[in-house]
């Protein structure tokens, strides 16, 4: 899918997809977008849905989950000043288990040591925390087990991080960013000003065993896996974009996947057995802002590219069109495929941008947050977007086993030729509101995807596809419309969570307070 992103007036609107009334009214509204998304016509229930049928071909620790949608991982900023959990960690957990999915992906991001936290009230997974750690695990599947039965099949990742160029670990308005590498465009947004604040070949070795040791915790409290999380610009993620960067972990493409390779091994080596995932940004683009021209104070005009033409050949992100990066190019994701096949990392989570510096790519949303800007196309382009890029790295996989010719980026290597690849956990569907189930389960028959990512629409709606699956139909009222105040909220230093659709959030002090931020106080 060749796309540019395009600057558009900013009188133009875009239709809601409530508005489109029947499955057959939104295929209509998306082959006018020139784009391809299947959608059914119907919500199938039991055992003739997709997404009821368990992860065929899905092993970790042992398990293969008992249907076909995942939890995404979802951050509350909501733990202790220890990295610790509370009532509302709890909550949200409870919700993961509730919700039916069979497969946790990472519950959510923990940081793997204080100083990498993206947010002062971020989980961090060190020993001190273990017991919580375990409490969140039990929680779930109690949950889970309540509402649903059995727990067999029920597969529970935690996701381990470190924040770089994003880092607030004290203060939620004070950065205090690690690098992989000094970017132009970037910098000044994240507030790396000094060479200083690169971390060196020395300090990421030391990272290494931090991230080994968190996969033992992970595993002494019970976890099935453990995801490495490489997506949203967070710093494993930026190594992904070294291409500039000197020694050990930038340049080639095996010094920039060093880390992983590393952290793997390093898990491995250490007797842990503990399964092994990855979440990534299948593709990048340079970053965007809102138009000068038509923005005002408290109402940010449409998003438009930043100005690159002094950074071409662009050399500063990861699957990326180095001649035009307002395009994706594949041909690294598909090396990394090859490579987690060769390390035997067992699910890859695809993603795609940073929330931070292209929100629209990332989380297609018609509202944006209060640090965005209006979304520079129809947020189902961005869906669509993603749901091809999963595809075409299926696509890929099934070559690492043996089962096609090449492909674009070319065949895979010889290394990697018979090994049995990550499946995939596809993401970006929370915009499709009403015709989620019916996208996701046309995507599962077609074979895009081995499991449906659910992100945002957790918050507000966890059980949607158990009702779905359950009764053919979902409850339009608690459908995620992406009013993105999960995100507006933190980015003002309060609580994540679904404020317009959750009472425990509408009737909090913090509620107010996000009405007078949005209103520009």
């Amino acid at each position: 899918m060749r796309q540019h992103f395009a600057a558009m007036p900013e009188t133009a609107s875009f239709v809601r997809v409530p508005s489109l009334k029947t499955a057959a009214a939104f295929r209509a509204h998306v082959a006018s977008l020139g784009v391809d998304l299947p959608c059914d016509d119907a919500i199938l229930a039991g055992a003739a849905s997709p997404l009821a049928q368990p992860a065929a071909g899905v092993a970790i620790n042992g398990k293969t989950p008992g249907n076909r949608w995942a939890a995404q991982p979802m951050e509350g900023w909501d733990g202790t000043a220890t990295g610790g959990i509370t009532d509302d960690v709890r909550r949200r957990w409870r919700h993961f288990g509730e919700s039916g999915a069979k497969l946790v992906c990472g519950g959510e991001a923990m940081a793997v040591r204080p100083d990498g936290r993206a947010n002062p009230r971020q989980l961090v997974i060190v020993p001190a925390n273990e017991r919580d750690l375990a409490a969140l695990r039990e929680i779930v599947v109690r949950a889970h087990h309540e509402r649903h039965g059995n727990t067999d099949d029920l597969v529970i990742g935690f996701q381990l991080t470190h924040s770089g160029r994003f880092c607030k670990p004290h203060e939620h308005h004070r950065p205090e960013p690690r690098v992989a590498f000094r970017h132009p465009l970037l910098d000044v947004r994240s507030g790396v000003t000094s060479d200083a604040q690169v971390l060196t070949d020395n300090e990421l070795e030391r990272l290494i065993e931090d991230y080994i040791a968190a996969a033992w915790i992970a595993w002494n409290v019970g976890a099935d896996f453990v995801d490495i999380k490489h997506c949203h610009g967070y710093l494993l993620h930026e190594l992904l974009a070294a291409h500039t960067r000197p020694g050990r972990f930038g340049g080639s493409f095996e010094n920039r996947t060093r880390m992983l390779r590393e952290i793997v091994a390093g898990i491995r080596a250490s007797g842990n057995r503990i399964g092994i995932g990855v979440r990534l940004s299948a593709f990048d683009v340079v970053p965007f802002q809102p138009d000068p021209a038509t923005s005002r104070p408290g109402k940010p005009g449409r998003g438009v590219p930043v100005d690159f033409t002094r950074c071409l050949p662009y050399r500063f992100g990861f699957g990326v069109n180095a001649a035009d990066p307002r395009e994706p190019d594949l041909t690294e994701t598909f090396q990394f495929v090859e490579l987690c096949a060769e390390l035997g990392v067992t699910l890859l989570n695809l993603s795609a941008g940073s929330p931070y510096y292209n929100p629209h790519v990332t989380r297609p949303a018609l509202y944006p947050p209060s640090d965005g800007y209006l979304p520079p196309e129809d947020p189902l382009v961005g869906v669509a977007r993603q749901v091809d890029a999963t595809r075409r790295v299926k696509e890929h996989a099934a070559k690492i086993q043996g089962a096609a010719a090449g492909i674009h980026g070319g065949p895979p290597a010889a290394s990697a030729i018979g090994l049995t690849p990550p499946r995939l956990v596809g993401s970006a569907y929370s915009y499709l509101q009403e015709y989620l189930p019916h996208v996701a389960q046309a995507v599962l028959r077609r074979g895009w995807t081995d499991l449906i990512g659910v992100g945002r629409t957790m918050l507000s709606y966890p059980t949607m596809l158990a009702d779905a699956v359950a009764t053919g139909a979902i409850n339009p009222r608690q459908v995620c419309r992406t009013f993105s105040d999960c995100t507006t909220a933190p980015r003002n230093g309060l609580v994540s969570g679904c404020y317009p659709l959750d009472r425990h959030y509408a009737t909090r002090p913090e509620a107010e307070q996000l009405k007078t931020l949005k209103r520009g106080g």
